[in-house]
């Protein structure tokens, strides 16, 4: 053995070790973190200017509730602990000026228009209790107001058809905790075993079934997480319309499949055994079945967004500026989203778009769901826009902005974190083409748009609202329905109504619809509308006359008055319809932005429906009417309790005016036919339930504007595409391997509960 070999072999070892001791170093060095490049924003409009769509700060909304505590010469509970006999503030939202005076003061160097409030009162202790709304102003030192509400509706709005407020739900859970429930406590204790804290209870609306009434059914579920699928049975029909709660009764009771006079006749009935009982399993508090809590452990990091050389977008204040976007936003405590001066690359195509309403009509053999319509504008769009999860509702580095409101209550509240707005890569190209025809090259955009989110939990359904904001010049506005299921009680012939989704649980059918104001102002405010669509003629081929050919031609209709252009649900639809401005393109084309609807609707409910003049937006799946400054909204917050006499009845506004050249607005509804199933247990993904519609630039350019696009892709065969100033994507190794400053989590959705 040579005497060195053990020395060579203690070299060698050594050498390895160092060599994978540097190897291990190097990779568990830690990437330099993104910094932050000058973004590339083109200049576009003011972001003084777009406040005067801004919603009010907090302190305008103090001074308003001040003000009118200190000149309506009457007493203003607080909402939230207001009896139906007081008088109160419902809601204090901001007043937007009339358009022709946002424009003047936009375009045409005229002066600011007063800024104002929009505040609803009820007033339930004068011997005429009535709703009414007053504008207040002017804002920050409020020194007028002026009731508005005979102007608006063209009389005052009766006391029954207010929104009910939280007090008013929590007198009526207490009555039927009190005085209901004590009615029956042998029912309740042998077949529900309760024990005053392990029933929850869901209301219906409307509220009855005339014009005048306030009867809610209140649908009884079991306490726990998730119970809108936990149904026992049992329902309570309860009229409030007193605005004495001492003179508060029970009108019927409905208990699997069979109805009462009142709870004592439910009782007797009980004791008697006159009843068939369903047990119900009792469920722990976690739900059981619908539990959100994940089945399954955390396992590998699910994908991240990011951006390595931060945000390509602005907000400051209400304005955002996206590349060739800018627009301002807000959010209406009725409706919510809404956005206003729309502009690309300086010129604005949108003077509005904004959510109307949110409707459902269910299905079932129980009262309480066969009754049910919600109209979710009445209980607040706006007002229950939910604190946004980072990472999960929106991506974890987007822009979050806190929102305010004043709603049932004498101080505003905050929403931190309610509405988010990021940048998105959306995983395919905009645009792109492999040529190995002729010529050798590849070229390519990848589609990254401009997302503005906020989230609306009303009652059991979540809704994700986004406006969408692409690089060709289009923008999508679409809503994502998920949350839970509301159910029935099984019974008899309830499959006729749904699925069966747990042992007593009925998921019941129903429909959900979505209503949009899409102010579009074209190449300016005047516009027509024009449909284009195709039709086959028949011809003989100038070649070969002996042989026939079909071929798709163009055609073309200007749509002249409103009720050409008002188009029912299900009926067929030009597949090309557009606001068609007064000035042509470059290939003399008058420019355009094309109205592209995605939808799945359920059926209306018939017209001969006694309630269906409040819905009637949901008619038409478009309808473009001429703007009028008292035409705002498609609906009102008061159709929910008396629809059988609706405050605003949309089908009102078609009445057949000339609609070319003048300002126009687009009624957009959007919708689906919701059939419960298994996998809506525990609740209702957004796969497959994504509703809504694209604006599209249709001979709007002279080309394709993405084309600008800094994102740009492209290179030949006789380039070296390696090389950084030719294609930017083959140095994203070097450009992009940073590690993103995700800030902490953090989360305040349980705060001021």
């Amino acid at each position: 053995m040579n005497p060195k070999l053990p020395y060579i072999l203690l070299s060698g070892a050594a050498m390895v070790i160092f060599i994978l001791s540097c190897v291990l170093l190097s990779r568990g060095r830690r990437s330099p973190s993104c910094e932050t490049q000058p973004r590339i924003v083109e200049k576009m409009g003011s972001t003084s200017q777009s406040l005067v769509f801004a919603d009010l700060t907090p302190e305008e909304m103090v001074q308003v509730v001040r003000y009118l505590q200190g000149n309506l010469g009457v007493q203003l509970v607080d909402a939230s602990r207001a009896k139906p006999s007081d008088n109160c503030i419902a809601s204090v939202d901001v007043q937007v000026p009339a358009k022709a005076a946002v424009l003047q003061f936009l375009d045409g160097g005229g002066a600011r228009p007063p800024r104002e409030a929009l505040a609803v009162l009820y007033f339930g202790n004068q011997p005429d209790p009535n709703v009414t709304e007053y504008v207040v102003g002017p804002l920050p030192t409020p020194r007028y107001h002026r009731d508005v509400t005979v102007q608006k509706y063209g009389g005052k709005v009766p006391y029954h058809r207010r929104p009910m407020l939280g007090s008013e739900y929590e007198q009526v859970g207490a009555f039927l905790e009190t005085v209901a429930f004590a009615a029956a406590p042998t029912f309740l204790k042998e077949v529900f075993e309760y024990d005053g804290t392990n029933m929850a209870f869901q209301t219906t609306a409307p509220n009855g079934l005339r014009s005048g009434d306030r009867k809610s059914w209140l649908m009884v579920f079991q306490n726990v997480s998730g119970f809108f699928v936990h149904p026992v049975g049992l329902e309570v029909l309860v009229d409030h319309s007193s605005l004495d709660i001492s003179q508060w009764a029970v009108s019927r009771v409905f208990y699997n499949g069979q109805y009462y006079r009142d709870m004592v006749q439910l009782e007797s009935a009980y004791v008697q055994g006159r009843i068939r009982v369903e047990k119900v399993r009792k469920a722990p508090r976690d739900g059981d079945f619908s539990s959100m809590k994940p089945r399954a452990p955390s396992a590998a990091l699910f994908p991240l967004q990011y951006e390595p050389q931060g945000p390509r977008y602005s907000v400051r204040n209400n304005h955002v500026l996206f590349q060739a976007w800018s627009f301002a936003f807000g959010m209406s405590v009725s409706t919510g989203l809404r956005l206003f001066d729309i502009q690309h690359k300086g010129e604005r195509v949108a003077y509005e778009i904004s959510v109307q309403e949110a409707m459902s009509v269910y299905g079932s053999n129980c009262p309480g769901g066969m009754s049910t319509r919600y109209m979710d504008g009445s209980f607040g769009i706006g007002r229950y826009t939910s604190p946004l999860v980072r990472g999960v509702d929106c991506p974890y580095s987007a822009t979050y902005v806190d929102t305010h409101s004043l709603s049932e209550t004498l101080s505003p509240s905050k929403r931190k974190a309610s509405l988010c707005i990021f940048e998105q890569n959306l995983g395919s190209p905009l645009r792109r083409h492999y040529s190995n025809l002729q010529s050798f090259y590849y070229g390519g955009l990848v589609n990254s748009a401009l997302v503005v989110r906020s989230i609306a939990t009303v009652g059991n359904y979540d809704y994700v609202w986004d406006f969408v904001f692409y690089q060709s010049g289009a923008i999508e506005g679409k809503v994502q329905a998920t949350g839970y299921i509301s159910s029935s009680f099984l019974h008899g012939d309830g499959l006729r109504y749904g699925n069966r989704v747990w042992e007593h649980t009925l998921g019941t059918i129903h429909t959900h619809s979505v209503n949009y104001k899409v102010d579009l102002d074209v190449g300016g405010v005047k516009n027509s509308l024009v449909a284009h669509d195709m039709a086959f003629e028949m011809t003989r081929a100038p070649w070969s006359p002996e042989q026939q050919i079909e071929r798709p031609r163009l055609t073309k209709k200007v749509l002249d008055t409103e009720d050409q252009a008002a188009f029912r649900l299900q009926s067929k639809m030009p597949r090309y319809i557009y606001f068609a401005a007064n000035s042509k393109n470059k290939w003399g084309h008058q420019r355009g932005y094309r109205i592209q609807i995605t939808s799945f609707a359920g059926d209306h409910i018939p017209e001969t429906s006694s309630m269906e003049r409040a819905i009637s937006w949901a008619r038409y799946q478009l309808a473009v009417t001429r703007r009028k400054e008292e035409e705002p909204t498609s609906t009102s917050i008061y159709n929910q309790n008396d629809p059988w006499t609706p405050t605003v009845a949309f089908a009102d506004f078609i009445n057949n005016e000339t609609i070319t050249n003048e300002d126009l607005v687009a009624w957009i509804t959007a919708g689906f036919l919701h059939i419960p199933h298994s996998e809506d247990i525990p609740n209702t993904v957004t796969v497959g339930n994504s509703v809504g519609f694209l604006l599209r630039p249709y001979n709007y350019h002279d080309l394709d504007p993405s084309i600008y696009s800094h994102d740009g892709v492209f290179f030949t065969s006789e380039q070296d595409f390696m090389a950084c100033d030719i294609n930017p994507i083959a140095c994203l190794p070097k450009t992009a391997s940073c590690l993103p400053n995700f800030p902490p989590f953090t989360y305040d959705g349980f705060q001021n509960m």
